[in-house]
């Protein structure tokens, strides 16, 4: 789960990461109250989306009057704002963050991330600040400082003042960025952070060590027992359909192809959007029913493939071993009474209950493609897909 850069930056200083002042506004009039209440001759507005590279789109406007800083939140609020990151489809800008602009003398990086493959917290830092982590890496990559953090003592003192020295600082600039550096990591650590990246730290002229902008990613198994963190989430940053699946434990993500998937497992799920790759298709979603699929679960699953325009075809792969067969075909037949499938339907099932629910499925009377494998169910439903898209 992400959240917005001010919710990032709430967390931050609760754990006493130094952060400029600034406050969230929802309307032009708001922001203008804002940069009063917050005081200083310089803000800056930003647009409060779930993507980088903001302002390369217009995202970030620095602002010397209230009827700038009205401006710039017209110019934002209620718009798409398309950046490198959101795809061309854009994320909605709902609220945007004033904050007082300080004036500083170096821009650093500071990210921390869960290497999945060493199994430990990776703290990354550089010179290079303001820009992408990646850019740095193939522009300067020798100016990347990383440690692995040993678990059983979390980053120590002595690893966050060798970063702050190998990034330049001075002797009290260095105190600064290690209490910035130490609290930042316990902020990621103690909210079971995946990803947490300040960019910029900047030095200020008085040699105070502040995160001007800041990003933070969850770990969603770790919600339940992290209520304030949860409580952050955002649907309108989301794919709609990604929200719904969600609010029916349904694991779904929108691709851009024409084959729709339904798939018992995650595993399974990957495989089979591969062959149907292999076969010459696209797949148009990743969409994992678990392994307890019920009758409604399933029948929610179709409507949410069917509510991408671009399917022209449905696999429905199901392989049981928790999960029964026969419960798969009672849903599917629940969802072609309750959804109005148009487009070839293809199934193959394994496993428990398979002849039952064979059986179910074909005492429907459904108009549907049987396989037997997964290799057959590809090839069928990439052929039924080019069979639509030429009658078309």
């Amino acid at each position: 789960m992400d959240v917005h850069e001010y919710q990032a930056k709430e967390l931050l200083a609760s754990f006493g990461v130094a952060v400029p002042k600034g406050a969230v506004a929802f309307s032009p009039d708001q922001a203008v109250y804002a940069a009063t209440e917050l005081g200083g001759s310089h803000w800056a507005v930003k647009a409060q989306i779930h993507a980088g590279a903001r302002g390369k789109a217009g995202g970030v406007k620095l602002c010397r009057t209230y009827n700038e800083v009205r401006d710039a939140a017209q110019s934002m609020l209620g718009k798409r704002m398309v950046t490198s990151q959101t795809g061309p489809e854009g994320k909605p800008v709902q609220r945007v963050y004033v904050e007082v602009a300080d004036p500083f003398e170096r821009e650093l990086y500071l990210g921390y991330v869960l290497d999945r493959k060493a199994e430990r917290v990776r703290v990354i830092a550089s010179a290079n600040g303001g820009m992408e982590v990646e850019e740095i890496a193939q522009k300067d990559p020798d100016s990347l400082i990383q440690v692995v953090v040993e678990p059983a003592v979390g980053l120590q003192q002595f690893e966050a003042r060798e970063i702050a020295f190998r990034l330049g600082l001075n002797i009290r600039q260095v105190s600064a960025a290690v209490k910035v550096i130490m609290n930042a990591y316990r902020a990621f650590r103690d909210t079971d952070g995946t990803m947490l990246e300040i960019n910029p730290l900047v030095v200020t002229p008085d040699d105070r060590v502040l995160a001007l902008d800041a990003k933070m990613s969850f770990d969603d198994n770790a919600l339940f027992r992290r209520h304030g963190v949860a409580d952050m989430h955002d649907p309108s940053q989301s794919d709609p359909r990604e929200a719904q699946a969600a609010e029916h434990n349904l694991n779904y993500i929108g691709l851009e192809g024409e084959i729709g998937c339904i798939v018992n497992g995650a595993g399974l799920a990957m495989a089979t959007m591969d062959m149907i790759k292999h076969a010459g298709g696209e797949p148009a979603n990743f969409l994992d029913v678990g392994g307890g699929a019920s009758p409604d679960r399933v029948a929610t699953a179709f409507r949410l493939v069917l509510s991408d325009k671009n399917v022209k075809a449905i696999l429905v792969n199901i392989f049981a071993g928790i999960n029964r067969c026969d419960w798969v075909a009672q849903g599917v037949i629940q969802a072609a009474k309750e959804v109005k499938i148009e487009v070839p339907l293809i199934v193959r099932l394994a496993g428990t209950n398979v002849e039952a629910g064979k059986k179910i499925l074909e005492d429907s009377g459904l108009d549907l493609i049987a396989a037997d494998t997964l290799a057959e169910a590809a090839k069928k439903a990439v052929d039924a897909c080019h069979s639509v898209q030429s009658a078309a």
